[in-house]
């Protein structure tokens, strides 16, 4: 099977794709074949979906 994403399409974030694809290896294989040979433009700006991350992480520490 092939598929092809255009460039322009939204694709949702990995961590969202479970609800998707139920098999963790398959959903793995989907963001890797996704990913290879992908390009990482570096803007020197901090992410902020990494932030919204840490912060998610350290309030459920806290509460667990």
């Amino acid at each position: 099977m092939a598929a092809a994403i255009h460039e322009k399409e939204h694709v949702p974030a990995p961590d969202g794709w479970t609800k998707t694809f139920t098999d963790p290896r398959l959903c793995a294989a989907i963001v890797d074949r996704l990913t290879f040979n992908g390009t990482i433009i570096e803007t020197g700006t901090d992410s902020y979906r990494l932030a919204s991350t840490r912060a998610r992480a350290e309030e459920s520490a806290k509460a667990g």
